[in-house]
């Protein structure tokens, strides 16, 4: 399954899609970059006059990338089906800012995908390749 067809399935459209791409995927876990539009209507209010991407944005970046885009790829042995996604826990750190226009990279882990529950330990680096936010995030996938 390629880059695109994963993008593709995801239940998500701008503005609220949050992945540009998938640079890696297989079992065991999923790496992803977005970069921040600074014309994101969340940037005029958060907080005036110093923008700063809100954390349950970083959050949902995090589990498109790390959680969903997993998801979607380890359940691809049904074709044409879409995926149902619930959040089901995230337990997020977050460290560092992250600014408009910036790109940022999401790499995940999975700890385990069972009675299609995954969950995974996901961290959000920036281009300098630090760490802005990490933790783990879990969600129920359903092929239907």
């Amino acid at each position: 399954m390629t880059s695109n067809e994963i993008i593709s399935k995801l239940p998500y459209s701008k503005p609220f899609l949050f992945v540009d791409e998938i640079t890696k995927v297989n079992e065991n876990g999923v790496e992803g970059n977005f970069t921040f539009d600074p014309t994101l209507d969340f940037y005029e209010g958060h907080f005036k006059n110093n923008p700063i991407t809100p954390g349950v944005i970083l959050t949902e970046v995090m589990a498109q990338i790390g959680v969903v885009s997993l998801g979607i790829y380890l359940l691809n042995n049904t074709t044409n089906t879409s995926i149902t996604i619930a959040l089901t826990s995230s337990s997020i750190d977050f460290l560092k800012p992250v600014f408009p226009s910036e790109k940022v990279t999401v790499i995940s882990e999975k700890i385990y995908f069972r009675f299609n529950k995954l969950k995974c330990k996901v961290e959000m680096k920036n281009e300098e390749g630090q760490i802005v936010c990490k933790g783990e995030i879990a969600g129920m996938m359903v092929s239907k």
